[in-house]
């Protein structure tokens, strides 16, 4: 069943809840009311039990083009640090919901478009997709899309997309890392529920738990990193599914998930 929201069209597939970025003719642009509402949508469906994935896919020919520059045009200081506090936090609601999120981008994901891809936990890719962070030759930097893209890709590749501004294929995005990989166009919902169904299978809590440490630890010092994580494996291996998963492995079953 799909629900048309005024940006979005939200899908239930279950194990998964597919969202779409549904303005095309905007080329998906990343308005101020699509942000709200995904970032809505987006703990809506993470608090659903019977959803184990979020999928974030576009309408029409592109993914998203990025922010909407029409929108931008003749705000104050004040009101454009409004928008982009609304874009951080659209940003670091993907990484906080308890399942993982895949981004599935086909024909373009420019700046802010780009940013939501590495943003999300994991991404597949249509082989014919391009992506840039394009704002430079337009004046205007993808300072906060190089957040996300810094930590995905290596120091060069990710200056070398923010100061030239060109686009690269998905052969070069799987490549340099900001998708897991590209496929034909024509299999790509296909592959992407092949992963859901994939997560599916596994402890939701395990993910939950797994995906939160990571975050926190991925940019701390590696004393703290291994710190945090050795509490976080500690709490796992007490917790249920903690419990009967390696039980099951002893008892050579499959594990009976509690959650």
């Amino acid at each position: 069943m799909a629900i048309s929201l005024k940006y979005l069209l939200v899908e239930d597939a279950p194990p998964a809840a597919i969202i779409t970025l549904n303005r095309p003719d905007q080329l998906n642009a990343l308005s101020t009311g699509l942000m709200e509402e995904l970032t809505a949508e987006l703990e809506r469906q993470a608090s659903r039990p019977e959803v184990r994935a979020i999928v974030i896919k576009g309408a029409g020919r592109a993914f998203s083009a990025g922010h909407d520059l029409k929108e931008m045009l003749d705000k104050t200081l004040d009101e454009e640090r409004e928008l982009f506090a609304l874009c951080n936090k659209l940003m670091a609601k993907v990484q906080s919901v308890p399942v993982p999120v895949i981004a599935a981008p086909h024909g373009i994901a420019t700046a802010a478009g780009c940013q939501l891809v590495a943003t999300c936990d994991l991404a597949i890719a249509s082989d014919d997709c391009r992506f840039a962070t394009s704002g430079v030759k337009y004046g205007l930097f993808c300072s906060t899309p190089g957040v996300a893209v810094a930590r995905n890709l290596s120091r060069k590749h990710s200056l070398e997309m923010l100061l030239t501004g060109r686009f690269i294929d998905a052969a070069t995005a799987e490549r340099w890392g900001l998708i897991n990989r590209a496929v034909p166009r024509e299999q790509l919902d296909a592959e992407v529920m092949a992963l859901v169904k994939e997560l599916a299978q596994l402890s939701r809590y395990a993910l939950q738990i797994g995906k939160e440490g990571f975050y926190e630890q991925v940019e701390s010092k590696q004393t703290d990193a291994y710190a945090l994580m050795a509490e976080a494996i500690s709490c796992n291996a007490v917790a249920p599914d903690g419990r009967e998963g390696m039980t099951a492995f002893v008892e050579k079953r499959k594990p009976m998930w509690s959650s």
